[in-house]
């Protein structure tokens, strides 16, 4: 089995193993596990084929938003991603339509139970554990429902520390300690109640929303007034190969790495160069997987450029301008072809190269999980929504949008509080700003004591370094949040290399003149590795423009303050010094490309509808042929018409509509099925027996 054993940041838990079978063989997984990831472990990416071509078919958002993982599990069709494994559970491909379950000729139907609640929450990601818990802190009746088994959203996937205000938002700590200090303040609640494991499915125009409950109980919920609170499903390219087993989200990547533990690839590329994709390539890192490299059709990343950094720093080619011609392989993924554009975003002939690789991660962007506050808006819910599900931002944005919208729905309440909303809403705005280009800065000309040096160059939202020095020395200009810190010096520093450990960006070093004027003991932050460095191990430094050679050890030590990132001291000659800015434990090995030859492929060969393989090349067809309605499409092709109703593939139509000369306001937008999400017939008919409330 292909499991994490250790890692520089998370805990591995003990998990007892538990025995299923997948298409007739036995294997282990552990409890507590999803379907997938327990398929993964075993190094099973197919499972199952469409019943249109025989397409193979494996995951891609990880999230429960599409239905490309699905699988038979004892009988019944479900999401692998979402079903937990049970010991001895039976699991088949979902190849074509499967044998309908026995009937039950005695079914029993009644009405499902109906609850009322002040505040219904949709989503505990940051987001929603963020209104909950000033809501809670109000004693307002609140019920906060996720279709996970932990709060938290996708924090609990986040190893690296969060930007921001350290007061506000908990800067300087992991989103796995902020997803923890979050879901335990609203825990203490006494009037939010909290379900995971349930799904919202549905809102309806008398102000009812359907919600599948863990023990598969469907129930209505009432709520006075609601907040979405939903997140984000992530964006997918059309091009050849992109449903190819091993072609996924980072999302889903982070998904089995970070929460489950999995080693589920051996070589990952990644397309995309904003934070999540830069991010994914870190984790990678530190769960020991290759990163061969990353792409970004942009002139510049789109993310942080610390997070950039990170990566050039480890020896990870960052490729700007570069776009994805093909990925290849004949069912699952072995290699990418890319290709350089010009400043036109025009593919440069001859520019094409291959990379072997084992994983392909798309990170180009995702999309507002909104469809339930815009049906709300149509059915007049008294309705809010905050995070990702009202604007893609930061995580730290919105813990921000959490609490503002909260305090509306107080407003609208009549509660009075001491809430600075203005101020709220300013903070949270500057946290979703793009970050601007990076700035030359100038190092401190000082060469005796001891003294941080700060080489972050892009002024972006992030203050923990101001908040933690014992000496109060690092301050920013005017205090402003945004802007690059500086050490103001009219107090000596100690050295205590608090501002070095916090810092989430891994950007500040600690030069020591002290004992020797020459040679300085320059102190690094390290990530890497789960063993504390050994004094005498040689390592490599690194400066902006490149390595810098190789060094000893001279001191190893851990604050207490944070555990999970070592302080490595190394003697550097004194010319070097100030300019090196990280270290790291091994050589950078590049990938050369490879040969590979590539069979010219046409629009028909790319899917752009995964779930009834409807191409580009058939959609183009139509678009040519007069079609502006989204429905009539639907008619002549089933596009939308999947599982995951039209999730992924709708932003990838009205991009080609585009492409062919189509404005969006010639288009006729398509009919939203009832249900956002799909739930088993069964489930409707069943009566609950149980009449105690919830």
């Amino acid at each position: 089995m292909d499991t994490i054993s250790q890692h520089p940041i998370l805990e591995i838990p003990k998990r007892k193993k538990i025995s299923f079978t997948f298409n007739g063989e036995k294997l282990t997984a552990f409890e507590g596990m999803v379907i997938s990831s327990a398929l993964f472990l075993n190094n099973i990416k197919i499972f199952g084929h469409h019943p249109k071509d025989n397409a193979d078919q494996g995951i891609f958002c990880a999230n429960g938003q599409c239905s490309q993982c699905n699988v038979i599990a004892n009988g019944i069709p479900v999401k692998a991603c979402m079903t937990f494994l049970e010991e001895e559970m039976k699991i088949e491909p979902c190849n074509g339509l499967p044998e309908l379950p026995d009937v039950d000729n005695n079914p029993q139907t009644g009405n499902p139970r109906l609850v009322e609640h002040k505040v219904l929450i949709i989503g505990a990601g940051p987001a929603g554990l963020s209104a909950a818990k000033i809501l809670g802190e109000f004693n307002i009746d609140t019920l906060l429902i996720d279709d996970k088994n932990h709060l938290g959203g996708k924090l609990v996937l986040q190893t690296h520390k969060f930007f921001g205000s350290q007061e506000d938002v908990y800067a300087g700590k992991r989103g796995i300690e902020i997803g923890q200090i979050l879901g335990e303040e609203v825990r203490n609640l006494a009037s939010v109640k909290v379900w995971l494991k349930s799904t919202a499915i549905a809102v309806f125009s008398d102000g009812i929303v359907g919600v599948l409950k863990e023990n598969m109980e469907y129930m209505l919920i009432k709520p006075e007034y609601l907040l979405v609170a939903t997140g984000a499903r992530e964006k997918m390219l059309v091009f050849p190969g992109n449903t190819l087993p091993g072609v996924y989200g980072a999302g889903a990547f982070q998904t089995l790495v970070n929460r489950d533990f999995v080693r589920c690839a051996k070589k990952i590329f990644i397309v995309g160069g904003g934070n999540v994709g830069l991010i994914a390539g870190y984790h990678a890192i530190q769960a020991g997987i290759h990163v061969v490299g990353l792409i970004e059709a942009l002139p510049q990343c789109g993310g942080y450029k610390v997070h950039e950094d990170k990566l050039r720093n480890l020896g990870v080619p960052i490729l700007t301008k570069h776009t994805i011609i093909s990925a290849n392989g004949k069912n699952k993924v072995e290699s990418i072809t890319i290709s350089q554009l010009d400043d036109k975003g025009n593919l440069i002939s001859g520019s094409e190269k291959t990379f072997s690789c084992d994983t392909i991660l798309i990170a180009v962007g995702l999309n507002p999980v909104d469809e339930f506050y815009s049906k709300a808006i149509q059915f007049g819910f008294k309705v809010w929504v905050a995070g990702d599900a009202q604007e893609i931002a930061e995580a730290s944005a919105a813990i921000y949008t959490g609490k503002i919208e909260a305090i509306k729905m107080l407003n609208e309440m009549g509660y009075s509080h001491g809430f600075n909303l203005t101020d709220l809403e300013r903070k949270a705005e500057i946290m979703k700003a793009k970050p601007p280009s990076p700035k030359m800065i100038e190092l401190p000309k000082q060469e005796e004591g001891v003294m941080p040096i700060f080489h972050c160059t892009q002024e972006i939202p992030c203050n923990p370094c101001t908040t933690v020095c014992p000496q109060e020395q690092i301050k920013t200009i005017d205090d402003q949040i945004t802007q690059l810190p500086y050490f103001m010096g009219d107090k000596e520093c100690i050295g205590c290399g608090k501002c070095v450990a916090v810092c989430p960006g891994l950007a500040v070093t600690l030069v020591d003149y002290r004992k020797d004027k020459d040679n300085p003991s320059v102190t690094f932050p390290l990530e890497l590795s789960d063993e504390k460095l050994e004094v005498g191990q040689n390592l490599y430094v690194l400066s902006e423009d490149g390595d810098l050679g190789k060094f000893p050890v001279s001191r190893s030590r851990i604050l207490k303050e944070f555990p999970k990132t070592q302080l490595i001291s190394v003697k550097l000659p004194k010319n070097i010094a100030k300019i090196a800015t990280a270290i790291k434990l091994d050589k950078a090995t590049y990938d050369e490309s490879i040969d590979l030859y590539q069979s010219q492929r046409t629009d028909d060969d790319i899917i752009v509808c995964r779930c009834e393989r409807v191409s580009v090349g058939e959609i183009r067809k139509w678009i040519r042929y007069g079609v502006r309605d989204f429905n009539e499409l639907k008619a002549l092709t089933k596009v939308g018409m999947g599982a995951c109703g039209g999730k992924t593939c709708t932003p990838l139509i009205n991009r080609i509509f585009r492409e062919e000369g189509v404005s969006v306001d010639q288009i006729n937008e398509g009919t939203k099925r009832p249900l956002f999400i799909e739930v088993p017939m069964g489930i409707f008919t069943k009566v609950n027996k149980n009449k105690e409330e919830p």
